[in-house]
């Protein structure tokens, strides 16, 4: 039994020391969930720190059995506040980002990730309750068999490596189950259906195009603005929806959880259409915060979003960074791009690959050039520097 307990020390020892070394390296999307999970933004970069530089101090306890009892009394403590916070966010109807392992793995807190802690909690409070000498082998004492705790420690690995390989398979297969839910729902009525008043999905305003005002309500019946929008100063991903739109649903939790991860560096608004109540049956939750609708489809029409979903950005000068990107599998390439680009860079631009025109020129100088116009006056590409000017070929 002892050396089950030595077994039992070095697993939550393993536990807490991933946890607090993989929040130290990404300290930034720790601050975040600190912020999410209602600390003050003074507050949440110290606390982030504080509580990685625990989780690691509680490994290191956790491995002498000398330290180990209070090492477990100050794990079951954390795992215990894990618990109370996300079971008081679920009630209260919020789902940050628990942010558990860094960037290893970090989920909304869901009752999967409350199950998840209280499992850990079981084997952390019997090394409690069994009493500081009753915590097992030592790694100096002598009846410690080296073999045993050599197999032992790697039956302890290879199921802790068992379990990341099945959420792995888990997670592609969730993807997999996705996309044959929409292939299901397109193909459910059978045959192909002519649209000739729609153009391709991918066709939407020029790169560097002005995006035209709009009034529209949000799911509180306010009325908001292009102004508004832009009120943070920050770009804005426009995520074209319909209540009627089953392909849409099916992709809420991946719209909530970028929105979680990126909401520093850019803003999302999810554009419907329809009735305010047939939308926020739709989409409630969090995506309803981020939601206006509009009566017709006027705006997703100047935009040519015929399709939906559909997603384009616009920068945080009020103009088109990006093409129209229709369906899912083009939207999650979007956001991956936009995810990895500074977008405070000038002229920074996503394509899809689906322009027509060739590779895009946005933000490269006007080639040299000496013309005549028609009263003789020499314009050179000077002519253009520092101002805006529209050239009709």
């Amino acid at each position: 039994m002892e050396i089950v307990l030595l077994l039992v020390r070095i697993l939550l020892a393993g536990i807490f020391a991933l946890a607090g070394v993989a929040k130290f390296i990404d300290l930034k999307g720790s601050e975040k969930a600190f912020q999410d999970f209602g600390v003050s933004k003074s507050l949440a970069l110290p606390g982030a720190v504080a509580l990685s530089v625990a989780e690691i101090g509680i490994a290191v306890l956790l491995l002498f059995v000398e330290t180990s009892w209070f090492g477990a009394i100050a794990a079951l403590g954390l795992l215990l506040l894990f618990i109370g916070q996300m079971i008081y966010q679920l009630a209260r109807g919020n789902a940050p980002d628990c942010h558990c392992f860094g960037q290893l793995h970090s989920e909304p807190v869901s009752p999967i990730s409350i199950l998840r802690n209280i499992l850990f909690a079981i084997p952390t409070a019997y090394l409690v309750f069994s009493g500081r000498a009753g915590q097992g082998m030592g790694f100096s004492d002598p009846r410690l068999d080296v073999m045993q705790l050599f197999f032992g420690v790697m039956i302890v690995s290879l199921l802790m490596a068992a379990i990341f390989y099945l959420r792995t398979i888990s997670a592609k297969q969730d993807t997999i189950l996705k996309q044959i839910e929409v292939m299901e729902l397109v193909a459910r009525d059978g045959g192909s259906v002519e649209r000739e008043e729609l153009s391709h999905p991918h066709e939407g305003l020029p790169i560097g195009a002005v995006v035209p005002d709009f009034a529209m309500q949000n799911l509180n019946g306010s009325t908001v603005s292009l102004a508004d929008i832009r009120s943070d100063g920050l770009p804005v991903l426009y995520i074209f929806v319909s209540s009627t739109c089953s392909p849409c649903k099916s992709l809420v939790p991946e719209f909530e959880q970028w929105q979680k991860e990126m909401s520093d560096n850019v803003r999302f608004v999810f554009v419907s259409s329809g009735k305010l109540s047939d939308n926020a049956d739709k989409f409630g939750g969090e995506l309803s915060k981020h939601l206006i609708v509009e009566e017709t489809r006027a705006f997703a029409d100047l935009m040519k979003a015929k399709w939906t979903p559909t997603a384009i950005l616009m920068d945080a000068n009020g103009r088109v960074a990006s093409h129209a990107a229709a369906g899912d599998t083009a939207i999650r390439t979007l956001v991956e791009q936009i995810r990895s680009e500074d977008l405070s860079r000038e002229f920074a631009h996503f394509t899809n690959g689906h322009n027509h025109s060739g590779t895009s020129k946005v933000g490269e100088p006007v080639p040299e050039f000496s013309l005549a116009d028609v009263a003789g006056t020499e314009i050179t590409s000077e002519y253009f520097r520092d101002r805006k000017t529209l050239v009709a070929f």
